[in-house]
């Protein structure tokens, strides 16, 4: 199964592996399996979370590692959700000018800006509370991918009259 999935695919994961592996030790644990998960657009409830890692940590040590993810991913996994998420990650990038790997509320400022939708101070700070989860102030990746998610969902949700 493995050898059928392109080397590109595999690399996206291992990369979105990482990126949500935030202590950097190959593994990892529900809350960010969590994370991970939302970012490809599933939203599992606290039960299936539960039910995902105990399915996923084959070796039984309560964390998943990139190879457990692989195989339980694979099966399910489309080309689109890497595609989206790989999109995703150039629009954070050409917002993050600095390349910090965060956006400032004026990176996201200017960026609106440039692409023609100037924000009122407000509309800025509204934006910036709303999706600023972990109130440090900037904007991590897995806290714009949410932010553009969710919007997308309420922008599909709507009622066109």
């Amino acid at each position: 199964m493995m050898a059928t999935l392109q080397t590109d695919q595999l690399k996206q994961l291992k990369d979105i592996f990482m990126r949500f592996d935030m202590d950097s030790d190959g593994s990892l644990t529900q809350l960010e399996l969590a994370a991970l998960l939302r970012s490809l657009g599933l939203k599992p409830t606290g039960d299936q979370l539960h039910g995902l890692l105990s399915n996923m940590d084959a070796n039984g040590n309560g964390y998943v590692e990139f190879d457990e993810l692989v195989s339980a991913i694979l099966p399910d996994m489309n080309e689109e959700v890497l595609i989206n998420q790989e999109q995703l990650l150039e629009v954070f990038r050409s917002f993050d000018r600095d390349g910090n790997g965060f956006i400032t509320a004026a990176e996201l400022a200017g960026s609106m800006a440039k692409m023609g939708h100037p924000l009122t101070y407000r509309e800025l700070s509204d934006m910036m509370r709303e999706a600023d989860t972990n109130g440090d102030g900037v904007l991590s990746f897995n806290e714009f991918a949410n932010i553009l998610a969710k919007s997308a969902a309420d922008f599909l949700g709507m009622k066109v009259p």
